[in-house]
């Protein structure tokens, strides 16, 4: 997962919004948004290689969903990231236990940003940091750097997920998410990779032959824990392969 919008409005009907997109490569073999097998209430896409999730929804109303850091200092960890939000989704712990416990392994996997919410609260940890954020009422966002930091394709798709509420509809969603608009040269971060794929990745659709974004989705949480979600996936040059449509 490579980039990711929220509102998080505490009190109203709908208090949590959600866009998202999973930047990988097209090679790596992936399940789509469905209800797991062995965890029946759990209901996201699958990473096959590794077993892990990007985003996904579980029981009472909990959320789970990961970015990478792109930072070419950092180690590489020897565990998948995407273990991360399935054990939490997965599992029982409050959002503090969770974190507390994943303080003190976060070395163990490579840069990552974490998002947690279980209807009440909505919190973000940095492995770099490994400074926790208890998120405030407002639209947030993580690319592949901190949370809310000003990359151009980031500061783009929270402007436009301000200009969806307060009716934001899946549609409205996706559609925000289908922005393949490059930032010029000069707004571009540096993370160490070479100005050409610094360009490629600015946008917030990414489409190549060999890597891009691979899933789009949309989710709302309501106050009852209710939800919604639809994911688009897509393959080289952003080619579409398909919709899904789930609730809870």
């Amino acid at each position: 997962m490579c980039l990711i919008v929220l509102a998080w409005r505490p009190g109203h009907t709908q208090p949590l919004l959600a866009a998202s997109n999973r930047d990988e490569f097209y090679a790596r073999p992936s399940q789509a948004l469905a209800q797991w097998n062995d965890a029946p209430s759990v209901f996201a896409g699958r990473d096959l290689q590794a077993g892990g999730t990007w985003l996904g929804v579980g029981r009472a109303g909990r959320f789970a969903a990961l970015t990478n850091i792109r930072d070419l200092s950092l180690p590489q960890g020897a565990r998948s990231r995407g273990e991360l939000p399935s054990a939490f989704l997965t599992g029982e712990l409050s959002i503090e236990a969770f974190l507390a416990t994943l303080y003190n392994q976060r070395h163990e996997y490579s840069g990552f940003n974490l998002l947690l919410g279980d209807g009440q609260q909505l919190c973000h940890f940095n492995s770099r940091s490994g400074l926790t954020t208890v998120l405030e009422e407002g639209v947030h966002g993580v690319s592949n750097a901190d949370l809310n930091t000003p990359w151009p394709k980031l500061q783009h798709a929270k402007q436009t997920l301000h200009e969806c509420l307060p009716d934001a509809q899946p549609e409205a969603l996706l559609r925000l998410l289908n922005d393949n608009r490059q930032a010029a040269d000069e707004h571009l971060p540096d993370t160490g990779i070479g100005r050409p794929s610094e360009r490629l990745l600015s946008s917030v659709f990414i489409a190549s032959p060999a890597y891009g974004t691979r899933a789009s989705t949309a989710l709302s949480i309501d106050a009852n824990g209710s939800w919604q979600m639809t994911e688009r996936s897509f393959g080289p040059l952003g080619e579409p392969l398909g919709e899904v449509k789930l609730q809870g």
